[in-house]
């Protein structure tokens, strides 16, 4: 157990001290005035009610309260929680050259060090914005999707090298183009940013380079090219299969001397009516910054570490209730003590009334839950946007209002809402929204006549996160078999488009998560993901194969 503000325990002695002698000095001055009445047990005869001023509960009662007001204005905690703090920042997807060239030593200690000192850099300077994370060689590859995980972003930027990718070369129509479909993916508030990074050495036509930035440029995409290197040139030193190093070689046998390419870079920025930062440039990092200050943030919610959690209600609703119950047992009838009564009934009727006003819009979320239940679901969805309209914006009733679209089909407003609580700490919310959020995307991708690849692979993400949280859950392994399958089949027509609502409901704002109808086993759920996880493999393992196969252009693999 910890405590905010340790001096102020000091309050939990004090008070209770201070209430107990003026209660005492109080009595002990109505006693006086009483004894030139006449004889004391007399007096009590005539004015029973009196004897109750020198209560020894009452003095109990009201010790206690002040005891426990002390104790939580010091702010106890216990327990731990996850942290959330939230930050205004854009959407930015870092698109990352990684191929063989970026190991150049014309840039110390290499190009592809010093391109991950100046992303650390601008990571630094952007803390509030949300980032992904795309590698590239002869292809671009998503590491990490838009995240304010910082720890994540961390793990793939120390393991980013050439070994990481699976088709050798340089492609930069590729990364721009998968930067701006991952942006694109996304329907946040905030301004989106695609942030390249290269020496621009790029074995394929400039048109291509130049369609997809100006594709970029036309979805509203800020396009920032920054580049490393120098013009001279560069040989590549790499490692031998014995362990010893040596120079990369050409198909010829000559040895590769890599040039960092300005043209490229520039080209694809005004494309985009971007900006281009040349390797020459110093301090890369707030030049990019400064190129992206003009763009519209957004709030962003993000884990910041765990903490204890506070615990000073605990203390402070009991000392409402003594002081509550001293209000209504006090002598009302006692000249002298009818001020403390009043005082601290009136004190207590200002806490319940803080109370109840912030109960009151959750009275409203609570008839909207049964309405859900009742399966009135456009009325559940009217109460819930009105129970948001007047002030309550807890994230259980944001979830649930988020389930009330899905119920009435309104997928992208129900994504837009776990959008809002997906990453909160509460793991319990967390798991939800990820699992109502996959099925929106299942949903709206089962229902595409053509396409849906994206929707698809939103809900396979979500349902993975889903099972890491949950991996018993066996909804979440049917909606993901659903998915996969669908994925799999969609360039043949799609099947089982409307298998999911035999499958999965959507779970009610008061119920765990749904039950499969059809009574599946739990041998028959872990069998199905097995069958996934296998397919899963196969078609990577496919698409690895294909990349290894694929020769790049001019055979030029750096």
């Amino acid at each position: 157990m910890t405590v905010d503000y340790p001096w102020l325990l000091l309050l939990a002695l004090l008070l209770p001290a201070l209430v107990v002698g003026a209660l005492v000095r109080a009595d002990r001055r109505r006693r006086a005035r009483l004894d030139r009445l006449g004889d004391h047990p007399v007096v009590r005869r005539l004015m029973p009610g009196e004897g109750a001023h020198a209560s020894g509960w009452r003095t109990a009662r009201l010790a206690g309260a002040c005891a426990l007001i002390g104790v939580a204005l010091a702010g106890p905690r216990w327990g731990t929680e996850a942290s959330v703090q939230r930050r205004r920042g854009i959407d930015m997807v870092l698109a990352l050259d990684a191929s063989l060239s970026m190991e150049a030593t014309d840039a110390k200690p290499t190009r592809l060090a010093q391109m991950k000192q100046e992303v650390r850099r601008l990571r630094a300077l952007s803390p509030g914005d949300r980032i992904g994370l795309i590698v590239f060689a002869g292809r671009a590859y998503v590491l990490s999707p838009l995240t304010v995980d910082e720890s994540a972003l961390d793990l793939f930027l120390d393991n980013l090298d050439p070994s990481i990718v699976g088709q050798a070369g340089s492609s930069l129509s590729s990364a721009i183009r998968q930067g701006t479909d991952l942006l694109s993916l996304d329907n946040g508030r905030a301004d989106r940013a695609l942030v390249v990074m290269s020496d621009g050495e790029a074995f394929e036509p400039l048109a291509d380079v130049t369609d997809a930035a100006r594709r970029a440029g036309e979805k509203g995409i800020s396009l920032v090219t920054v580049g490393f290197g120098t013009t001279q040139g560069s040989t590549i030193p790499i490692r031998a299969p014995d362990g010893s190093m040596t120079l990369k070689r050409d198909q010829n046998g000559q040895i590769v001397v890599t040039h960092y390419t300005p043209q490229t870079l520039d080209a694809a920025a005004q494309a985009a009516h971007g900006t281009f930062i040349p390797a020459s440039a110093t301090d890369k990092a707030a030049r990019v910054r400064q190129a992206l200050s003009t763009l519209r943030t957004a709030e962003h919610a993000a884990e910041n570490g765990e903490g204890r959690t506070p615990r000073f209600q605990l203390f402070l609703f009991p000392a409402v209730l003594l002081l509550l119950l001293d209000g209504f047992l006090a002598d009302r009838r006692s000249g002298a003590g009818r001020e403390a009564p009043a005082a601290a009934s009136g004190l207590a009727a200002l806490l319940l009334v803080g109370v109840l006003g912030g109960c009151a819009g959750a009275g409203e979320s609570r008839d909207a839950a049964r309405a859900y239940q009742a399966g009135q679901y456009a009325e559940a969805l009217a109460l819930f946007r009105g129970a948001i309209e007047h002030g309550d914006q807890r994230p259980r009733t944001i979830y649930d209002f988020g389930t009330a679209y899905l119920a009435v089909d309104s997928v992208q407003n129900a994504t837009d809402a776990f959008d809002r609580v997906v990453d909160l700490p509460d793991a319990e919310l967390r798991y939800r929204a990820l699992f109502n959020r996959g099925l929106a995307h299942l949903r709206r991708g089962l229902a595409a006549k053509t396409g849906g690849g994206d929707d698809l692979d939103a809900a396979l993400a979500d349902y993975k996160k889903t099972l890491i949280l949950r991996p018993g859950d066996l909804d979440a392994k049917w909606n993901y078999e659903l998915a996969l399958h669908a994925r799999k089949e969609r360039g043949g027509g799609g099947g089982g488009g409307g298998a999911i609502d035999n499958a999965s409901q959507a779970p009610s704002p008061q119920a765990q998560a749904p039950t499969p109808s059809g009574g599946l086993g739990l041998n028959q759920a872990e069998q199905i993901l097995a069958s996934a996880a296998r397919e899963e493999r196969d078609v990577q393992a496919q698409q690895l194969r294909r990349r290894q196969q694929a020769v790049p252009p001019n055979g030029k693999d750096w």
